[in-house]
């Protein structure tokens, strides 16, 4: 099978349209459009489809995006390693985020990445679990720094623990709650929330937080996966959050959002490193991980 054909069809499927691949790699639309031709007659099955709304993969597209992906990070990886083998410094990560992290731990760990390699490149895609394991699979990115299971759930990943942290529930610094010293559940079902969206871990603890007190849990005025969001209002608003304390950190210093004296809080969550179990790391992708740990070891 020819790869270079397969990178086509990853492409174009990425794109979504064979007119934005074509441009993205370079080649006319007639080219692209034979070359994927050609890979579904060496493979015997439709990988495309082709409508109004632009291509989507077939059963059969899936399957081979799914591992074609996967090799095509292995690519990345082999290329970053005949670099450094040549005594290159420079090279290419890509690697996924979560909110939390991105606060405090991976900006310090980039500053330490520019300081040792000054022409290793980084991308950084942001996001919540639900999309940052599937990357990781898919071989989209190298790695996720983010929360991890405490024990291991998909035998295709990888898990390294680098510290735990607690949530608390969070308020702008003048709220009227502020002023006591102790916050019962009762006096916090009365409040107004904006909160992560059910399935998330954070939501789960604070549900059953009220439910191990006899309370049902309050409804959220506002659900979201923008953590900026949750922050914002909790700011603007008498409303309150339950977010891990690390993600307000710096509003905390700044005297602009405070965590709040709660009873029997006790939810916590490990953070840390996945990547794939099977296949080899870049050396720049290995230096990145490592800055990272180092970073997690000096703050945590």
């Amino acid at each position: 099978m020819d790869f270079r054909k397969v990178q086509f069809f990853l492409t174009a499927v990425r794109c979504g349209s064979l007119t934005e691949a074509a441009a993205e790699l370079g080649v006319s639309q007639p080219a692209l459009s034979k070359a994927i031709k050609v890979l579904e007659r060496s493979l015997g099955v439709p990988l495309i489809e082709r409508g109004r709304f632009g291509v989507v993969a077939t059963p059969f597209g899936e399957a081979l995006r799914y591992h074609g992906q996967v090799v095509e990070a292995e690519f990345r990886h082999a290329t970053g390693e005949i670099e450094a083998l040549k005594g290159a410094q420079r090279g290419h990560v890509t690697m996924g985020c979560g909110p939390t992290e991105a606060t405090r731990l991976l900006p310090l760990a980039l500053a330490r990445v520019s300081q040792g390699r000054p022409e290793l490149q980084v991308t950084v895609l942001y996001g919540l679990n639900e999309s940052l394991m599937p990357w990781v699979k898919q071989g989209d990115i190298d790695f996720a720094l983010s929360s991890v299971p405490a024990r291991a759930n998909e035998p295709d990943l990888l898990h390294e623990t680098l510290f735990t942290e607690s949530a608390v529930v969070v308020a702008r610094t003048d709220h009227p709650l502020g002023r006591l010293r102790q916050i019962t559940p009762a006096q916090l079902a009365q409040q107004q929330w904006v909160l992560p969206r059910q399935r998330e871990l954070e939501r789960q603890a604070f549900d059953d937080f009220f439910r191990s007190h006899g309370l049902p849990p309050p409804s959220a005025q506002v659900e979201t996966t923008s953590t900026v969001l949750m922050k914002s209002m909790v700011l603007q608003s008498d409303a309150l959050t339950f977010v891990p304390r690390e993600l307000i950190y710096w509003e905390e210093r700044a005297r602009q959002l405070r965590a709040l004296p709660v009873m029997g809080v006790e939810w916590v969550r490990p953070v840390g490193i996945t990547r794939r179990r099977q296949g080899a790391l870049s050396p720049a992708s290995r230096f990145v991980m490592e800055c990272v740990r180092g970073v997690a070891t000096q703050i945590f």
